[in-house]
């Protein structure tokens, strides 16, 4: 690994392949399983720097695409970094933004060898992103782990569109590897190949040979089944090295975390947890909360009653259900804390579990409470 990684594995549960383990970063050391905030422009949606720690965050996403656009990555780096930039000093990641890209299919030219260009949808300003730059702008943004640039294919498509697309995603993270420089950064490979064994197969074997620094299983929820998503993610685990971390991409569902634990996954990240509660719905130890509906009027109760957040243990269900009626900001601001510390508790807990060798348990009491909405 790079200058300042480590990964140590220090149990795997007796009954499944979840590992317990901690990521040493420059930013500092995290436990493993976790789950990720993302601030895709330097910011979580909602939640101060402060509130991510508060919340026991470790690693924090940002965005290269949306960082290229808005400030500009030379900005960022004249700031000293996304970590002075945004005032967060534990470990954070870069995307490389080619999900973001890939999916402007009426804003892009074709796909080329050398890369991609496209219109910025907000100016109109034109950009070319290629694995060359876009590892130079996410060396400009300082991130602590950064990932490779690849091609993101659509879902569904055929064989060999999917076989050409692994192609040049392998010789692009080639470039990638080529092109790094800083010795501070992990840089990650990004395993591609669809619903389709045999090229899951080829890209995880043909990136694994590389010095890749972790790998990343890419390509899944992007608008696939469910059980799709589940089948891409078994079709690649078992290729990646186990001496590196393992990053399932774009996932915050209890279910996928689970069943991605499960196989030995260490990393996670979603937009989905600000995303829900900015439109009203709580996870909770006792299920999904719909705090908009009109039994919660009179709930003077704590939204969840085993939940440490700062929302939980200040506020109560009829204050929140009546800020989020009256669509005041300070509402889904409260929520979006609880739905993030959920996800980091839940995290903390299968730590725990995978020690006592009993995470299988563990997920399956979670999910029964989770995959219900709460009545009223």
């Amino acid at each position: 690994m790079r200058d300042g990684f480590a990964l140590e594995i220090l149990h795997q549960d007796k009954n499944s392949s979840a590992r317990y383990g901690l990521l040493k970063t420059p930013h500092g050391v995290v436990e493993l399983p976790m789950f990720m905030p993302v601030g895709t422009q330097a910011t979580v949606k909602m939640l101060s720097p402060e509130e991510l720690i508060d919340a026991h965050s470790g690693v924090v996403l940002a965005n290269t695409y949306h960082l290229a656009l808005r400030p500009g990555t030379k900005l960022v780096k004249e700031a000293g970094g996304i970590h002075s930039f945004m005032n967060y000093h534990g470990p954070m990641l870069t995307d490389s933004g080619g999900f973001q890209v890939f999916s402007l299919t009426k804003l892009r030219d074709p796909i080329t060898e050398e890369g991609v260009s496209f219109k910025d949808p907000l100016s109109g300003n034109r950009y070319f992103f290629s694995p060359e730059s876009v590892i130079e702008m996410e060396e400009d943004i300082g991130a602590d782990i950064i990932m490779s640039f690849d091609e993101c294919a659509p879902y569904p498509v055929t064989y060999e569109f999917m076989k050409n697309s692994v192609e040049r995603t392998i010789r692009w993270e080639k470039r990638c590897l080529a092109a790094h420089k800083r010795k501070d950064q992990a840089l990650f490979g990004i395993i591609q190949g669809g619903n389709f064994p045999s090229l899951r197969q080829y890209c995880a074997k043909e990136l694994t040979s590389l010095p890749f620094d972790g790998f990343s299983i890419g390509g899944t929820a992007i608008g696939e089944p469910r059980y799709v998503e589940y089948h891409e993610v078994g079709l690649t685990l078992p290729y990646l090295p186990y001496d590196k971390p393992r990053y399932l991409m774009g996932i915050g569902s209890l279910d996928m975390m689970f069943d991605g634990i499960r196989r030995g996954v260490d990393m996670f990240d979603c937009v989905l947890p600000t995303r829900l509660a900015r439109h009203g719905t709580l996870m909770t130890s006792e299920g999904r909360i719909n705090i908009k509906k009109a039994c919660y009027i009179h709930d003077f109760t704590p939204l969840d009653p085993k939940c440490d957040c700062y929302c939980c243990q200040n506020y109560t269900r009829a204050y929140l259900h009546h800020l989020m009626r009256c669509e005041e900001g300070f509402g889904a601001r409260l929520l979006s804390i609880h739905n993030i510390r959920y996800l980091i508790k839940t995290m903390e807990e299968a730590r725990i579990a995978i020690k006592e060798d009993r995470f299988l348990e563990y997920a399956s009491d979670v999910l029964k409470c989770y995959k219900t909405e709460r009545g009223c």
